[in-house]
């Protein structure tokens, strides 16, 4: 079933809510996130539905998933896989890892070890692992959702800026409201099992509508001055009084990517500067590094990009 990325969004929309209570912006930001065939960082406290999230989406679109529970013991080859020694006939046998898959959950991805957290850097950028020197493919469609628990530091290892900055998201969910959480009590009352979605009865859809989807948003028209709005973004968080690392290049492509993913989502072909806008925070707020004496001060990297986007004239 082929449908507009429009009418495709308005769908998801309607099959999350049988599942996820409230939580709409964050709905749109992970169909952003598969519709632009990028990566995702999700940060929330432990309870907020995160990986339900990503096992709906999955779900939804008929995607092969695979989940990998990070632990600060985790080694590169309990995600790539490796070559396991056969002893019958003195052979090697390749034993694929879940990164083989078409959207891997990272859970806790900050409580994974330096080392183990580097291993994902060539599947995220290339799309391939290597392992023993011979390169191997990853699927068309896989992505790496990535969760992690904002308040506990407690053997975790922070994400170096060289992988925050191949999320094309860092996705905020936050609590539920009063009236939210009590229609989640009502929906386990009522026999709700987040564990077995094939009882919800999700009008699922195929790959094939998805990259439909994929390549309408790729055909959004953008106007040079656009460009120039965006790279505009990018250079201010680099002249913030506040921040000591701003945003790359590879920023601004992903804000024009989730820029144009919004705009067909909404129904147009082309570029206007609120979908500019609607990007920004959630493209930027996980590649700059704040100054110290700004983080003392409460300042936050929102709060900078708010300043920044207030500061920057927007084309007509």
């Amino acid at each position: 079933m082929e449908m507009s990325a429009a009418a495709l969004a308005s769908h998801v929309r309607k099959e999350f809510s049988k599942i996820i209570v409230g939580q709409t912006d964050a709905v749109d930001q992970l169909f952003v996130v598969i519709l632009t065939g990028g990566h995702a960082l999700i940060e929330g406290v432990p309870g907020l539905a995160k990986t339900l999230a990503v096992k709906c989406l999955a779900h939804l679109f008929n995607l092969q998933f695979q989940r990998v529970q990070c632990t600060p013991d985790l080694i590169p080859a309990d995600i790539l896989g490796g070559n396991i020694f056969q002893p019958a006939d003195g052979t090697f046998r390749m034993n694929r890892g879940p990164v083989f898959t078409d959207l891997l959950l990272v859970d806790e991805i900050n409580r994974m070890p330096p080392r183990t957290q580097s291993a994902l850097l060539e599947s995220m950028e290339e799309f391939q692992v290597t392992i023993d020197g011979v390169s191997y493919p990853l699927s068309r469609s896989f992505a790496v959702f990535a969760t992690q628990n904002p308040v506990e530091f407690e053997g975790t290892y922070p994400l170096p800026e060289a992988q925050l900055d191949r999320f094309l998201m860092k996705i905020r969910i936050g609590y539920p409201e009063a009236s939210q959480e009590s229609e989640i009590l009502s929906r386990y009352q009522g026999g709700f099992e987040a564990r077995d979605l094939d009882r919800v009865g999700l009008e699922r859809l195929t790959k094939v509508a998805l990259q439909a989807a994929r390549e309408e948003a790729a055909r959004v028209r953008v106007e040079p001055k656009l460009f120039d709005y965006i790279v505009s973004i990018v250079r201010a968080t680099r002249d913030s009084a506040a921040v000591s690392l701003g945003a790359s290049p590879r920023a601004a492509v992903s804000m024009m990517l989730a820029a144009k993913a919004i705009a067909a989502t909404q129904g147009r072909d082309f570029l206007i500067p609120d979908d500019v806008k609607s990007a920004a925070p959630s493209i930027l707020r996980h590649r700059m590094m704040l100054k110290p004496e700004a983080d003392l001060e409460g300042i936050t990297p929102d709060q900078v990009i708010a300043e920044v986007l207030a500061g920057i004239a927007v084309p007509k």
